[in-house]
């Protein structure tokens, strides 16, 4: 936490924030946000004034630098296509067990990749939601946030050839260009209102609504940080 409130001022990125006291104070927290930059991480613990365990693309683990950069804020990579789901599972839960905060970017790396406008989501992956139906912890709570950059500057970080090196199972990196860099100057919060994980979610989890009770939770988180992106623009 205390890496990322450094990185922030170095970079000069001012924040501001917009219903933290939604932030639960005693629950275990699954924090799901949209993500377009490096900055995001730190930004959401620097926000929540707590670190954060979270949950990055497996290239971020194969890079130099990168990888030593994920390392020091507590990130913690997916492991390769055929492990990604099981490593991903294994460690959320450990996590979450050790009442650590796990954080999640649902988009997966192309909004990292294929940068858009500010406002924009992409449709999310719905691994968190069956974590949250599945972890065998009590009290736990899915904490939607929307991160909405106002004034940000665009940089190219390597060509995309060059990731593929080191992951060549990313189709993204089979692209040609370059891999951008957004920088937030100035970046809004917005924390949306938590889901409440309880018995009865879980137990409708393990009979014939999984699919779809995880999908819809998917959706409900969707919908709240794509709200709040839309409201922060007008």
């Amino acid at each position: 936490m205390r890496l990322s409130r450094r990185l922030l001022g170095a970079v000069g990125t001012k924040v501001s924030l917009e219903h933290s006291e939604r932030i639960p104070t005693d629950n275990r927290i699954l924090a799901v946000s949209n993500h377009r930059s490096v900055l995001d991480a730190p930004l959401l613990m620097a926000a929540m004034n707590r670190s954060v365990r979270f949950a990055c693309h497996y290239y971020m683990s194969r890079v130099p630098v990168m990888r030593d950069v994920v390392s020091a804020m507590g990130g913690f990579p997916l492991d390769a296509p055929s492990q990604r789901q099981k490593h991903f599972f294994q460690n959320s839960i450990s996590f979450l067990q050790a009442r650590q905060v796990v954080g999640v970017f649902p988009e997966g790396a192309q909004p990292m990749v294929q940068v858009k406008s500010a406002n924009q989501l992409s449709p999310f992956h719905r691994g968190f939601a069956h974590l949250a139906l599945r972890a065998p912890v009590t009290d736990l709570t899915i904490l939607p946030v929307a991160i909405l950059s106002t004034e940000e500057n665009k940089h190219q970080l390597a060509p995309l050839k060059l990731f593929r090196l080191f992951d060549p199972s990313e189709p993204l990196f089979n692209c040609g260009g370059w891999h951008p860099a957004i920088v937030y100057r100035r970046v809004h919060l917005h924390f949306g209102y938590p889901i409440q994980i309880d018995e009865n979610l879980r137990q409708q989890y393990r009979g014939r609504h999984g699919t779809p009770l995880a999908k819809e939770i998917t959706q409900s988180c969707w919908d709240q940080i794509d709200g709040m992106l839309q409201q922060g623009c007008n």
